[in-house]
């Protein structure tokens, strides 16, 4: 289904050791997609641990939808600011944006190749 919560990131300063807490304290599966981000496994919702540089500063629910360029208009057209262009990343395409009140969030949508 669009327009759900699928997913949920964790931005981090040191993400080994991020990794390991979750994985110690809660028994979830990490898996590593290179120096600066780990995937959950097991945590109920899918997720990450974010040590990129360009991290967002607090944890972000990301939508998941079936048409990104669409998604993007209704955001903007709710009142909503986009904080990060739309971009690639290794399972598709995704933008971020601030919603009125501030919360920061994404919308992402799956690579069809």
């Amino acid at each position: 289904m669009a327009d759900q919560i699928d997913y949920i990131e964790f931005p981090s300063r040191d993400r080994a050791r991020s990794s390991a807490f979750f994985e110690a304290a809660f028994g979830w599966g990490i898996t590593s997609y290179g120096p600066d981000y780990d995937g959950l496994e097991g945590a109920g919702i899918d997720g990450g641990i974010d040590q990129a540089q360009a991290r967002v500063a607090a944890t972000m629910a990301i939508i998941r939808t079936d048409d990104l360029d669409a998604a993007e208009a209704r955001v903007r057209a709710a009142g909503g600011e986009i904080t990060r262009a739309q971009f690639d990343f290794p399972g598709g395409r995704r933008f971020h944006f601030r919603e009125p009140g501030g919360n920061e969030l994404a919308v992402w949508v799956a690579r069809t190749e």
